[in-house]
């Protein structure tokens, strides 16, 4: 059986990319590929409940990271997993990226530290296609400030994290341009779909 297609959406908070996930989900099922949509942290069971943990307790930045992984551990292990072996395509909101970007670039947790985490949490495990949405930071706030829910403690981060987030982003894109593609999401919706699509179209 061939494997599945594991794809991931990255970005700081209010770049779009959660605004996407059901229309790439929708392109992707009608090019005949059964899907599983998920996001991190989250999941499963467990992790979703690590997800509330971390979206709204204050925590020093390595309790957070550890945290993160073991919410990756149980889902890479319960679902992601399982999915691609069964040829099943993964279409996730988030993955070990997001760590490197917020923890490490965000809040200085060592590189090699996240890297040896996500080595011993998923061994090996990357994403076959990785979308960063980037937009500057008036475009992210404003997108926020319309969102009608309460921000979370990472999307109250004032600008120079968010400046830090998006700038790892963009260096994670550039030592690994095969795998990581960073779409322009700061123009209208449907140039934004257009170039998602010209990216998921090679999968």
């Amino acid at each position: 059986m061939t494997r599945g297609r594991f794809v991931t959406l990255e970005g700081v908070d209010g770049a779009g990319k959660s605004t996407h996930v059901a229309w790439i989900a929708e392109r992707l099922r009608a090019s005949g590929h059964r899907l599983l949509v998920t996001r991190e942290p989250g999941g499963t069971p467990l992790a979703e409940r690590l997800r509330e943990l971390v979206l709204t307790e204050p925590m020093e930045p390595l309790a957070e990271t550890m945290l993160l992984f073991a919410a990756r551990a149980d889902h890479v292990r319960r679902e992601i997993e399982p999915a691609l072996a069964a040829g099943t395509w993964v279409l996730c909101d988030r993955f070990t990226d997001a760590t490197f970007a917020y923890q490490g670039g965000g809040k200085g947790v060592p590189a090699e530290l996240i890297a040896h985490l996500a080595q011993v949490s998923h061994n090996g495990l990357l994403p076959d296609l990785t979308l960063v949405f980037d937009c500057p930071y008036e475009i992210s706030r404003e997108r926020l400030r319309r969102a009608a829910r309460e921000p979370d403690r990472f999307e109250r981060e004032d600008r120079p994290f968010f400046e830090r987030v998006r700038q790892a982003y963009l260096a994670l894109a550039h030592t690994d341009p095969e795998r990581i593609r960073v779409i322009d999401a700061g123009g209208p919706e449907d140039k934004v779909k257009k170039l998602i699509e010209d990216e998921i179209s090679g999968l």
